[in-house]
Order: structure tokens, then C-alpha cells, then sequence
């Protein structure tokens, strides 16, 4: 079959629940997400480059911002399990301060895997808005893979 369009809405975005390692939730209330990459380049121009610039990556790096709507049960207040996972690990620091993040698009058979670090993004909204949520993730290390069941 020959590779097609896909829609946003149908990929999935999970966090680790860490009160339960390996067991992990989806993140509810998306509506839009972006992935950013970044490098770090080293310039090894020299004399003998004959003017043209020449450089290296040194560095790769990738980024993952989910953004949507905050969602609590108007009875208990209790937050969606997968933004209340984000939120407790966007308080942390230091080692604590990574947990694990992972994605797929349809029809993938594999989840990427990252360790990441997240900062939550602006709240709110207007009058006639619902309130709004967003993280961005930052992945440290290399991404991993595992087979989706």
C-alpha cells in the first residue's frame, strides 16, 4: 500500500503513570501537538576550506508540544489521570525531574520511547473559552522503541 495522509487527532501521546512504573496513561483533552528538532553545529572551517564553510553536528535535539484543553471532573475535581501525571512530573527537579513519554502515529506497530523533561505551558482562556493546557516535552537521551500491544 502506498503511504498516505494521516490525521493529527488519531496519534497517540502517553506518559508513565509513576505511581505505577511501566504502566502508562493517555493524555487527554489534545487538539493540537508539534514536534520541533534542533542541532548544534561545530564550525571545522579551517585555511585550507578554500572559503567555504564546513561544520559538524554535535548535537541533536527534539522537542514534543501537546496543547488542548484542561479536563476535570466538575463533581470530584479530579484532573484527567494523563494531564495530572504531566503536571506532577512538570513540579519535579533534578533526577526526578525525567520521567517517560511516548508516541505513535496510526498505524504504527512500535511507540517511540523518550525520556523527557516537560514545562508546562500558560493557562486560561476568555469568557466564552474553556480553559486551556499545554506542555512541551524535552527529550534527554536518545529515543528508544517498543512494539505496541
Amino acid at each position: 500500500m502506498a503511504a498516505e495522509k494521516y490525521n493529527a487527532r488519531d496519534c497517540e501521546f502517553e506518559i508513565e503513570d509513576t505511581g505505577t512504573p511501566g504502566t502508562y496513561v493517555a493524555i487527554g483533552g489534545l487538539n493540537t501537538f508539534t514536534l520541533g528538532r534542533d542541532s548544534e553545529d561545530f564550525d571545522t572551517t579551517t585555511y585550507g576550506s578554500g572559503g567555504y564553510a564546513e561544520s559538524q553536528i554535535m548535537q541533536r535535539s527534539k522537542n514534543l508540544k501537546l496543547e488542548g484543553f484542561r479536563l476535570v471532573d466538575p463533581t470530584t475535581g479530579v484532573l484527567d489521570p494523563g494531564q495530572a501525571a504531566v503536571e506532577a512530573l512538570a513540579e519535579a527537579v533534578g533526577d526526578a525531574s525525567l520521567g517517560s513519554f511516548r508516541f505513535a502515529a496510526p498505524g504504527d506497530t512500535t511507540w517511540e520511547i523518550w525520556t523527557a523533561n516537560c514545562e508546562l505551558g500558560d493557562q486560561g482562556g476568555g469568557n466564552n473559552d474553556k480553559v486551556s493546557w499545554s506542555v512541551t516535552f524535552t527529550r534527554s537521551g536518545p529515543s528508544t522503541t517498543a512494539a505496541k500491544s
